[in-house]
């Protein structure tokens, strides 16, 4: 079982930047977990932000966002992070973390059927 809650999501106008977190709480260590960030639009489908290996070392972005957000994580404090920069309406979202339990294979995986557990999401919404 693992626990994930979101936190950092508001109202900011165009061009502007959030920091969400999602913090992890488990029995598991959280350096064995990847980590993905997904965001759901009114009326939309859940689609994938970006995901994190275990060690952070390689990262994995959504053509629609790449080179404006960065997902990061910090090991120690079992928490996972996503800097999202130059935001733009078509931004707002719910936006969910999520834990890929598996293993035995190297990569990341941007299907949202693939992760194992979810938090509750947070509220991004982008004004022009």
């Amino acid at each position: 079982q693992v626990q994930l809650v979101e936190s950092g999501g508001g109202s900011v106008q165009a061009g502007g930047s959030l920091r969400l977190s999602c913090a992890a709480s488990s029995g598991r260590t959280f350096s064995s977990f990847r980590m993905g960030w997904f965001r759901q639009a009114p009326g939309k489908e859940r689609e994938f932000v970006a995901a994190i290996t275990r060690s952070g070392g390689w990262t994995y972005y959504s053509d629609s966002v790449k080179g404006r957000f960065t997902i990061s994580r910090d090991n120690a404090k079992n928490t996972a992070y996503l800097q999202m920069n130059s935001l733009k309406p078509e931004d707002t979202a719910v936006y969910y973390c999520a834990v890929d339990l598996s293993s035995g294979y190297t990569g990341l995986k941007i299907s949202a059927g693939n992760y194992d557990y979810w938090g509750q999401g947070t509220q991004v919404t982008v004004s022009s």
